[in-house]
């Protein structure tokens, strides 16, 4: 019974990579857990600078559980305690380990997102290195041919990041910036977060109510309804 649970679970491999950007990964990564999908996360030693930059938070391999659950309490403009969040379906990997589940395309999951995406890491999948599990399971979802969405943070884009850029949506992946849109009504911070976190689960095929989608009728965003 134990091994049939074992291979019935498909979950979505995250990776955080070190750009700014880390409400983004939160809203996304409450959302699948939202939706009941099963998420495997890799946190690279880069975004955990940013992280600690950006809400104060340390995350820590020996305490990831509750360092993840106070980092998605957290409400992008700040206030702690704003959503009330079960990481318990949530599986973390450390960014080091090679020889973890992601790193192999035996290990069941059902695709992979990159929230947020720096150009370092757009190079480094784009070029294969795989210098770590982040780009490793990016590398080894796209020769799966499972769905990769790259949810790229970074304005503004030389030449060369556009070339690994295209360079992935020609190997299968979507390339997501994280631009918000202004139609569904934004009024906070958050919203915003929220549309783009919205996208990044559009494109990958998972449902949610992140944001008010368009109805083809235009002020539909200036008022409440």
């Amino acid at each position: 019974m134990e091994q049939q649970e074992v291979n019935s679970r498909r979950p979505w491999v995250v990776g955080v990579s070190g750009a700014s950007g880390t409400p983004y990964a939160a809203a996304v990564l409450r959302g699948l857990l939202d939706a009941g999908e099963s998420v495997d996360l890799v946190v690279s030693r880069a975004s955990r600078l940013t992280l600690l930059d950006e809400t104060g938070i340390a995350f820590r391999d020996a305490h990831w559980q509750e360092d993840l659950r106070q980092w998605l309490a957290r409400g992008a403009d700040g206030k702690p305690d704003s959503f009330d969040v079960d990481v318990s379906d949530v599986r973390h990997w450390a960014a080091g380990d090679l020889a973890a589940g992601p790193s192999s395309g035996s290990y069941p999951v059902k695709g992979m997102l990159i929230v947020p995406a720096s150009t370092a890491c757009v190079a480094g999948v784009a070029l294969g290195l795989s210098k770590d599990l982040l780009q490793r399971a990016a590398s080894v979802t796209l020769k799966e041919r499972r769905p990769l969405v790259v949810a790229v943070r970074e304005t503004p884009l030389n030449g060369q990041t556009l070339k690994h850029l295209v360079t992935l949506d020609e190997a299968g992946a979507v390339v997501l910036p994280a631009s918000p849109a202004f139609y569904a009504g934004a009024t906070h911070i958050q919203d915003l977060v929220d549309f783009v976190a919205g996208r990044v689960l559009d494109a990958a095929g998972v449902p949610h109510r992140l944001y008010r989608r368009w109805k083809g009728e235009l002020g539909g965003g200036s008022g409440g309804d």
